[in-house]
Order: structure tokens, then sequence, then C-alpha cells
């Protein structure tokens, strides 16, 4: 099989909404190239062990598991991130909470106390963490082998502000930060896409909360006065028709000048406000 033929493959990948790119990922990391060599050189025979590969990648993920699961790695912001079923594929929806962050960050504070709650891969702590050397970031999940994959992101990204501990929420954190952050589970139980796509994949743990998926997100907002400065601000990502529970969660909590973003497909994806003590 030469690379146009294997690329060719991507019109059998009729459940995945990114299928070229599926296969161009796959193929780019059995032949050591880029993506852009594949079409530099398609006619390039593929070796027998690189067919062998292909097919074996190809067809789990014609089974609906997801590249980054099979590449065992996923790119964010601008690094490139360890992931494994143990935790979150990160999104690049979820980007927008960093560049929420770097925006609204409060001005005037030579080394900030940031906190990512939740960590999963530790996409969110050591995205900011690259951007603000400064920063003094604390990451925390409760599964210990989440803890550890977070902790080899943060060795590899050379991020030595950030550090990384088992806590459950806010059971174990201490002192107060500038800036609170999370993407926390806010799936509701039953919510049909928890069945189809790469989220059958990903732990349920990470994904269902309780309370139509507003538990934990309650949880983290009630917990945050208790450990923010004044002026201090909280950043939470939440589900595509939850902007308005969650700021109303933010106004019962005390939090003001509440405001949402939205994503690349334009839902409002992120929610925040700022506590005056």
């Amino acid at each position: 099989m030469i690379i146009a033929e294997a690329l060719r493959r991507a019109d059998e990948l009729i459940h995945s909404d990114s299928a070229k790119l599926d296969v161009e990922l796959l193929l780019a990391e059995i032949v050591g190239r880029d993506r852009t060599y594949l079409y530099t050189w398609p006619d390039r025979l593929l070796t027998s062990d690189q067919l062998k590969l292909f097919e074996n990648w190809f067809n789990r993920r014609a089974a609906g598991e997801p590249v980054a699961h099979i590449l065992g790695r996923r790119g964010f912001w601008t690094l490139e991130l360890e992931v494994s079923p143990a935790t979150l594929i990160p999104r690049p929806d979820t980007e927008l909470v960093v560049e929420t962050a770097l925006e609204l960050l409060p001005e005037g504070v030579d080394q900030p106390r940031l906190i990512d709650l939740g960590t999963g891969t530790g996409a969110i702590a050591l995205a900011l963490a690259s951007e603000l050397p400064r920063a003094q970031v604390e990451a925390t999940d409760f599964a210990e082998d989440v803890i550890a994959l977070a902790e080899r992101n943060r060795q590899r990204s050379g991020c030595a502000n950030v550090v990384i501990y088992r806590s459950n929420w806010w059971l174990d954190v201490s002192g107060h930060f500038h800036l609170v952050l999370s993407n926390p589970p806010y799936i509701a139980e039953g919510d049909p896409h928890l069945v189809s796509g790469d989220v059958r994949f990903e732990p349920r743990s990470a994904l269902v909360a309780g309370d139509r998926g507003l538990a934990d997100l309650q949880h983290i907002i009630t917990g945050a006065p208790a450990h923010l400065v004044a002026g201090g601000l909280i950043l939470l990502e939440h589900g595509w028709q939850q902007a308005d529970a969650v700021r109303n969660l933010l106004r019962a909590a005390g939090f003001r000048d509440i405001f949402s973003r939205r994503d690349l497909g334009g839902n409002e994806r992120i929610s925040g406000g700022y506590w005056h003590g």
C-alpha cells in the first residue's frame, strides 16, 4: 500500500467528524514525518511493518478509540501532553480558559497564585505556567494515576513553577489564590453523548456529575470564596447549555462582575466572576 491509498481510507471512518485528520495523524506518526510529507511523497510504499501498524491503528480508530489514546499524546496550547484512558483528553475549547485567564489575571501582581482543580493531564495549569513563569501554580486531582500522569507532563514541559498534589476538590487545599480555574465533570447522567464518539473511551468520573451535571461546579463555586484574595477571579468550563445555571450559582455565592465567554462553536463555554470579599 502506498501513502495515497492509506490516506483514502479516511472515507471509511464514517463515524468520525475528523476522519481526514485522524488518518493523517496516524500515518505521520508511523512514517516518522510531518503531515506535509504525506502529500509530498504520496507514492511512497509503506513497509510491511508500517502497514501492519497502520491497519491495527486504523481498526482501533474505526471502533471509536480516540486518536490521542492510540498515539498516547495530544497537543494543547504550545505543549505536547501525554494522555491516557485515566482522564480526559484535552480539547481545543478548553484553551479558551487559558486565553481568558491570561487576559483577565489581576494586574500589578508580581507572583500571582493560581490553582487548577481537577487538573487531569495538567493541561490548564501547565499552559498557564508556561506563559507566566513567575506565577505560583498549584494543580490538584483525586486519582493517584492521574496525578502521576500530570507530573510526567510537568516534568516534560519543564514547568518548575507548578506543584501537583492529591485533593478531592478543596479538601486538602490551603491558602489564598488570585485565580481559581477548573474544567470539572459537568455532563448529566443519562446524557446521550456519553454513548457516542470519543467520550465512550474516557472515564465517567471525569465526565459525569450529579444534579443535572452541576454538582461539582456548585461544590467548587461555594468553596472558592474561602480561597480567593479580594479581587480574585474564578474561571470555570461548563456544558454549552449550563451558562445561565453557572452564573446563578456564582451570583448566589456572592461573586460579582459575572460573565461568560463563547467557544469556537459559538456556545457559552466558560463562566467566571470576581470575589470582592
